[in-house]
């Protein structure tokens, strides 16, 4: 019997790991017995291509590779993690939680082509992963949903706090924004569950309200 398989997105800055942690944690705390992943796996040999591309070896802006090709890099990633880490636990009816996943190229690749072509990109890419190479389809993806100017204002803030600087997809404002707007587009056609990370008047959301938002969600599929 498969297991169930709920996946974590959101654009740069949107506080999707945070949201992630807390609710492994909150498993934990419910002794519900999971399994955790993280894409891409940058300590592992089958992120290689991913991790030049992101360095800019392929080019300093994210256009300068294409969405096929370059999703085709994580999916190897994801492809290597399946056979190697999750797929028998999965197989046995394991519940596993991911953070980004085939989700993470309909967000940030498909913004590269032509708005009419996003649709197209997003049936392209999921037939291509769990059709093709067998990676199980998502029971359930939680789309974290920040607006921009307040995703580069957190970003810019931990950049400060870390002394780090951003990948070359974080770096770019503007392909934020594009981002945000193709994940909107991602999740509803896709039907994808959109949590709003600020309320009607602009005002950022505590994380432990939208943690109670996802696990009102998160315990209606594992109950």
């Amino acid at each position: 019997m498969a297991g169930k398989l709920i996946v974590f997105e959101g654009t740069d800055g949107s506080g999707k790991s945070t949201q992630f942690k807390l609710l492994c944690q909150r498993l934990e705390q419910e002794d519900i017995s999971f399994r955790r992943l993280v894409f891409p796996q940058y300590q592992e040999p089958s992120s290689a291509l991913l991790r030049m591309y992101l360095g800019g070896e392929f080019g300093s802006h994210p256009s300068d590779v294409n969405p096929y090709a370059a999703s085709t890099f994580y999916a190897v990633d994801r492809y290597a993690s399946w056979k190697k880490v999750w797929g028998d636990y999965y197989r046995n009816g394991g519940l596993v939680l991911s953070d980004r996943y085939t989700t993470s190229n309909a967000v940030h690749q498909a913004s590269k082509l032509p708005e009419d072509q996003w649709e197209e990109f997003f049936h392209w890419l999921f037939d291509f992963e769990c059709s093709k190479l067998g990676l199980p389809f998502p029971d359930q993806v939680i789309y974290l949903d920040m607006p921009t100017e307040r995703a580069v204002e957190l970003l810019r803030s931990r950049e400060a706090a870390t002394h780090t600087k951003g990948d070359i997809h974080e770096v770019d404002t503007d392909y934020l924004a594009l981002c945000r707007r193709t994940a909107l587009r991602a999740a509803d056609c896709l039907g994808w569950h959109k949590v709003p990370c600020v309320d009607q008047t602009g005002r950022l959301r505590s994380t432990e309200e939208i943690h109670q938002d996802i696990w009102a969600m998160v315990a209606q599929i594992i109950k």
